[in-house]
């Protein structure tokens, strides 16, 4: 099937979901800090384990007549505190994420078939959805999203440092069964509201790539963190103002852009690791 772009309305469009733009915007912004910390402490299978009992949680608030949001956050944050509570061991840790990742899936999908609803909200839980945020939602999304943001510039020190070198941060008296319940509690309410834009099948675009594709270029902990929003702002917002002129699903165009990025990054690792062969 050919996409036709068509930006003759352009303007027009982007007023109208102008309040999902400055989310979107916002959602980069938490993506890129948030997957440097994900990256850094090999946490991208606990991402996709939170996010499918997150989609349970908002399958399941949407089927009872509740607030998605909340449903959402609900099964985002019990998901992150029963991750959380394995402190950092990763085998634990990957055995407990297999076993959440099939239940909240089939939890969900339960619940979406048993709604009698319209179809497109059914399929905006999985692959996410840029008319569904009216004021009422940005509103909650926005207060969520400053939350996190607060909370990572009071802790981001400490959950950096536990999380690049846990063995001398545990020598110098930090707290590593608590650093990882508060980035895990950071990481549920993230894909809560990650899945608002993206879905909860392709979550990891916002909250795993914009930290890897950093990683290929930089080793800085400064332009490391730096790039990663800057990543993750161009492939929500991109991705958003793209879905507009083709009038298709947002999801597809942030994942491509995510990935663009990171094939970008890695030809210019690679053509560096090339060069300083040669040298």
């Amino acid at each position: 099937m050919n996409i036709v772009f068509d930006f003759s309305d352009f303007g027009y469009l982007v007023s109208l979901v102008l309040i999902s733009l400055l989310v979107a915007g916002l959602l980069g912004v938490l993506g890129g800090l948030v997957s440097t910390l994900v990256v850094q402490r090999d946490a991208s299978f606990a991402v996709h384990g939170i996010s499918e009992l997150s989609f349970a949680g908002a399958s399941i608030a949407l089927l009872a007549g509740f607030d998605v949001t909340l449903g959402s956050i609900f099964g985002s944050l019990l998901a992150a505190l029963v991750i959380g509570l394995v402190a950092g061991k990763s085998k634990s840790r990957n055995s407990i994420t297999g076993v959440l990742m099939p239940f909240g899936l089939g939890i969900g999908i339960l619940a979406l078939s048993l709604y009698p609803g319209r179809a497109g909200n059914k399929f905006g839980l999985l692959t996410g959805s840029l008319v569904s945020i009216g004021d009422y939602k940005a509103q909650s999304l926005f207060i969520l999203a400053g939350a996190i943001l607060i909370t990572l510039l009071v802790f981001w020190r400490r959950l950096l440092f536990s999380s690049i070198d846990p063995a001398v941060a545990r020598a110098r008296g930090v707290n590593l069964r608590t650093q990882s319940i508060i980035f895990m509690l950071i990481l549920g309410i993230t894909v809560a509201i990650s899945i608002q834009v993206v879905g909860a099948l392709l979550v990891l675009s916002l909250l795993v790539t914009p930290a890897a594709a950093a990683n290929r270029v930089t080793n800085s902990q400064l332009w490391g963190p730096l790039l990663a929003v800057i990543f993750g702002v161009v492939s929500a917002v991109g991705g958003m103002l793209l879905s507009l002129g083709a009038a298709l699903p947002v999801s597809p165009f942030i994942t491509t852009i995510s990935f663009t990025i990171y094939l970008v990054c890695l030809l210019i690792a690679l053509i560096r690791k090339k060069v300083s062969s040669w040298q």
